[in-house]
């Protein structure tokens, strides 16, 4: 996966239900070991334009190309895995176990362990049900989920809000490792939480998309 790009050339997107166009003209680009975040207001359209990236939805005009080739949004559902957020709210398994098998007909325990070991949740009890966690273990599970699938492109949609800052730092602690084996975007409207941690940087602002420097960190 060394060459792994994804790119995104003039994407729009206007959903019958809204009155105008929530995304007009996107064009960037997501590449391997190149983290990237993307900031703007609430209702700026970030849920949304990770719901095209990850298929969930389909652009009214415009390329989402993986490797140079267009993509469907089927296709981009294998491709993708999208962490909502308060991903809490998505689980369904009456225990760790469940929501980890969720999806796979078989799940070596070996790999599991890694990925739970990778996101932080070693030696955590697989019987307890996902609700008791804390804050802070939900969205690793939540991570752990998605890793399972290996999917090539990891999707975050603000990871830190409703945590406070010293789960927030362990927690961004998780994304730069995670960034060297597959892409990863960011999304959120607390942009301070990443300074230092992204290589990419752009804004959200009236259905746009701009490329941002690190002024964005103090007014997002």
């Amino acid at each position: 996966m060394d060459q792994a790009l994804l790119e995104l050339e003039a994407v729009c997107y206007h959903p019958a239900t809204s009155e105008k166009p929530i995304l007009e003209g996107l064009n960037f680009q997501l590449r391997l070991g190149e983290p990237a975040l993307m900031a703007g207001r609430s209702g700026s359209g970030k849920s949304s334009l990770l719901d095209l990236i990850a298929g969930l939805a389909s652009p009214q005009a415009g390329q989402i190309r993986w490797d140079g080739h267009s993509t469907s949004a089927r296709q981009r559902r294998w491709l993708c895995g999208l962490v909502f957020q308060f991903p809490e709210r998505h689980f369904l398994g009456l225990s760790v176990a469940q929501e980890l098998h969720i999806g796979h007909r078989r799940l070596a325990t070996e790999k599991i362990d890694a990925v739970l070991t990778q996101v932080g949740l070693a030696g955590i009890s697989l019987q307890q049900a996902p609700e008791r966690l804390s804050g802070g273990q939900q969205r690793r599970l939540a991570i752990a989920v998605q890793l399972l699938r290996d999917p090539p492109i990891l999707l975050l949609d603000e990871p830190t809000a409703g945590l406070d800052w010293s789960v927030r730092h362990d927690l961004l602690e998780l994304l730069l490792p995670i960034s060297r084996e597959r892409l990863l975007l960011v999304v959120t409207h607390e942009p301070e939480a990443f300074k230092g941690l992204m290589q990419h940087h752009w804004h959200l602002h009236q259905g746009r998309c701009l490329r941002s420097n690190d002024s964005m960190f103090a007014h997002a």
